[in-house]
């Protein structure tokens, strides 16, 4: 779910603008909430529970500019866009680091678009990840990309979609990494993503993509444990 802020000290424009995100984020069909408030100082109080806020800058008291640079002080590293009739503080949102910044009167089709970026930025932005040393560099491996880990000794392939790699990593180590994220250790040689586990029995567990994993038979309790956990209970069995 996103959570959204709407400020601006203008109740009827705050309200309007509120009404017209919620009528985008329905018909994009993305889950939300949504919160209003007539000042910064009373959105700043509130700040943990957003993911983005959509600022009019033009507000009486503390401007929507001074609201954002509290935002900032604060640790709010999620996003802020901007709504203004004026162009004027263009530049000054590159300081705030501003996702958007929105000259009124702002189309839907022009809403639209920014919202779903913005969704985008912030699903992309909370995505699970571990970092891995590959030919002595570091990057990111998007945990959600993951089909499953083959551990052979100290050396770790990767399936993915896109396809396979192979970094060095210490088996405890990874599985420490991977902790409450949706993996489960299925063999000694197998550490599965139960995302893309589409069906098992009691030899192997098959993957959307129709690999199948074995499952050892001392793990297999506590493979069904933890594929009917993760999937509430909407067990899937061939």
């Amino acid at each position: 779910m996103v959570s959204i802020a709407v400020c601006d000290d203008e109740l009827l424009e705050c309200l309007h603008l509120s009404a017209r995100i919620q009528s985008l984020m329905e018909e994009m069909r993305i889950s939300y909430s949504i919160e209003q408030f007539s000042s910064g100082k009373a959105l700043l109080k509130s700040l943990e529970r957003f993911d983005m806020i959509f600022l009019d800058i033009l507000m009486e008291e503390m401007d929507g500019m001074e609201t954002a640079r509290r935002c900032r002080e604060l640790a709010f590293k999620k996003i802020l866009i901007f709504l203004s009739s004026s162009r004027s503080y263009v530049f000054d949102a590159y300081d705030v680091e501003a996702f958007y910044y929105l000259v009124k009167p702002v189309s839907d089709e022009k809403l639209r678009n920014v919202l779903k970026r913005a969704v985008e930025k912030e699903r992309y932005s909370s995505r699970d990840y571990i970092i891995v040393s590959q030919e002595r560099q570091k990057r990111k491996l998007f945990l959600d990309s993951v089909w499953y880990f083959e551990i052979r000794g100290r050396q770790i392939d990767v399936h993915q979609e896109q396809g396979s790699f192979t970094y060095y990593e210490q088996m405890g180590i990874l599985e420490k990494l991977l902790e409450g994220k949706g993996f489960f250790r299925c063999h000694k040689g197998y550490l599965i993503n139960l995302k893309y586990v589409e069906g098992y029995n009691r030899r192997e567990a098959i993957l959307e993509n129709g690999e199948r994993i074995i499952i050892a038979r001392r793990r297999y309790e506590a493979f069904c444990q933890a594929i009917l956990a993760y999937m509430g209970g909407n067990e899937r069995i061939l």
